[in-house]
């Protein structure tokens, strides 16, 4: 289990060290790694590892859901791979069989996996036993792939929830920021526009890696946001950056660099 950990780790350092090579970041990073605990639900976000930033980038999280899919998920990882960026993919259990592949070079390029659900249905009405099945189920499947006993956090499909989902949801319930509403039209165009003129600093733009539109789209947003200076991180990497607790139950939406705006993207 902690040779797992820190090697999830060593990929976020690399991460942040892609980004000084791009000038997204200054050089003058310090990591500082502590020991710590990484036992399942023991290891808040982005912890042990601390990061601080002589001067501050702009930071973005792209998150994808649906996934994993053949035709289109293994064409994203290449894009993704390509730019240096990562990504949060929020995968349908039911979805994984057969795409166990995909799954693990998620992983090991330092993406972020979470669960969006085993049959993509809203966990709000739902009894424990069928969130259990929703839920817990796909956190096996994952955990099984990638031989893992880490909490995958949740993204409840249609951003819809009760007060039971957040008490057994056992982790962060991710949303987001903005919404290019890519399964709309499938317009490629349009979905740019709508992500890059609304997107700010600490946002989590949700896409869904289950079109061919929205994985040409996620990548010119890419690189449109790249060359404004944006820094690509996970989730959980965003959250550690800006010193925002992980707390199981609690809804985040984004991550303003300002502790005040902050407190209206999440719900404890």
């Amino acid at each position: 289990m902690e040779g797992k950990g820190f090697e999830r780790h060593s990929r976020f350092q690399r991460s942040l060290e892609r980004a000084v090579r791009l000038g997204l970041l200054s050089a003058g990073i310090a990591l500082i790694l502590q020991p710590g605990p990484w036992s399942a639900g023991a290891r808040p976000a982005g912890a042990p590892v601390q990061v601080e930033l002589e001067d501050d980038p702009p930071l973005v999280a792209l998150t994808f859901d649906d996934g994993p899919r053949l035709r289109t998920t293994g064409r994203l990882l290449d894009g993704l791979e390509q730019r240096e960026v990562c990504a949060t993919f929020f995968l349908v259990g039911s979805c994984v069989e057969g795409c166990e592949d995909l799954v693990r070079r998620m992983d090991a390029a330092g993406h972020q996996i979470g669960v969006h659900t085993y049959d993509h249905i809203a966990v709000s009405g739902l009894s424990r036993q069928d969130f259990d099945l929703q839920v817990g189920r796909t956190r096996s499947r994952l955990a099984d792939v990638l031989n893992s006993g880490e909490t995958f956090w949740l993204r409840p499909p249609y951003g819809q929830f009760d007060a039971a989902a957040e008490q057994w949801a056992d982790s962060p319930l991710v949303l987001w920021s903005v919404d290019p509403e890519d399964w709309k039209d499938q317009n490629v165009d349009r979905i740019v526009s709508a992500v890059v003129e609304h997107v700010g600093d600490g946002d989590i733009i949700l896409l869904h890696d289950i079109y061919e539109s929205s994985v040409e789209a996620a990548l010119r947003c890419v690189d449109i946001l790249l060359e404004r200076g944006y820094c690509f991180v996970t989730v959980e990497q965003l959250m550690q950056l800006r010193d925002v607790p992980a707390e199981c139950g609690a809804v985040y939406r984004a991550c303003p660099p300002d502790p005040e705006k902050q407190r209206g993207e999440f719900e404890p």
